[in-house]
């Protein structure tokens, strides 16, 4: 991957990790169309991913802060023996919720090399697929969303499970992790400061753990990496990034998150029409 490349895919990364249209998605078709398809590609995309992580750390950082205050607050209460599950403040509560719904990834982790070949082979049609399936969600999330709804006082754990179930099947490439987990929210009647929140930080440890999983690779050799490049590209993505979640923050807020299903619907359609043709013809499109 060049430095010119690393930026562009900076840019889309950090664009659309936190806009509803699927990161995953748009740089699987970039890599697509410009033939940069691979196992390397699928490495870049796990490190400009970590830039991304890096932006969720700076734009919740009170929230991270208080859940690790909270943490090590409840820890010593459990040692003492004075730990009281019935009075727990909003940060303790995000704490159990969030272990819960991090509990599926623990199930669809077995799944992951089907994921990866999904994202670094030649064919699109199941990323043109992925990007209706989330445009559908986000239709089905506008019609949903109540006046309030529950927060991180009364969030309950079905409700964090099911955006923990949405996480793990938002790996498949052209399915949003932020669009799909907060409509799945909202869809279950959390607000939507909330949903916003609850999805990022969620994303946190997950996207860690896939950087833990598959650096190690790189960094042995195992697969080839322009690191210069790829540090330009991650700095890039956690730049664009932040104003990305400013952006999603408005939206959510507007109720203007699910006018992306609108820009995903004729991009899926094409992306499928596309991917047949490379299949029946055996031509792959680049650019």
């Amino acid at each position: 991957m060049s430095i010119l490349d690393a930026i562009i895919q900076g840019i889309i990364q950090g664009l659309t990790e936190f806009l509803p249209v699927s990161s995953s998605g748009h740089l699987s078709l970039y890599q697509h169309f410009t033939g940069n398809s691979g196992e390397a590609a699928g490495v870049y995309s796990i490190l400009l991913h970590l830039g991304t992580l890096i932006a969720v750390f700076i734009a919740f950082y009170g929230e991270i802060m208080d859940m690790v205050k909270e943490f090590f607050a409840m820890a010593k209460e459990v040692v003492k023996g004075k730990f009281d599950k019935n009075n727990m403040s909003g940060s303790r509560r995000m704490i159990f919720l969030l272990i819960i719904s991090l509990v599926p990834l623990c199930f669809f982790y077995f799944i992951t090399d089907f994921y990866n070949s999904l994202s670094t082979d030649k064919d699109i049609i199941v990323e043109g697929l992925c990007f209706l399936l989330t445009a559908a969600l986000l239709i089905v999330s506008g019609k949903c969303v109540k006046s309030g709804g529950t927060t991180a006082e009364n969030m309950t754990w079905k409700q964090a499970l099911g955006m923990g179930i949405m996480q793990g099947i938002a790996p498949l490439p052209g399915l949003s992790r932020s669009g799909s987990t907060i409509s799945t929210g909202l869809i279950l009647g959390v607000s939507r400061d909330q949903a916003v929140a609850f999805s990022f930080i969620m994303g946190v440890p997950a996207v860690l753990a896939a950087n833990l999983l598959e650096v190690p690779a790189a960094i042995t050799g195992e697969v080839e990496i322009n690191w210069m490049a790829a540090l330009i590209g991650m700095a890039v993505s956690l730049a664009v990034g932040l104003g990305a979640i400013k952006t999603v923050k408005l939206l959510v807020k507007n109720d203007k998150f699910t006018k992306f299903a609108w820009y995903l619907i004729p991009l899926g359609i094409i992306i499928v029409g596309i991917g047949i043709f490379e299949s029946i013809t055996g031509t792959v499109i680049t650019i």
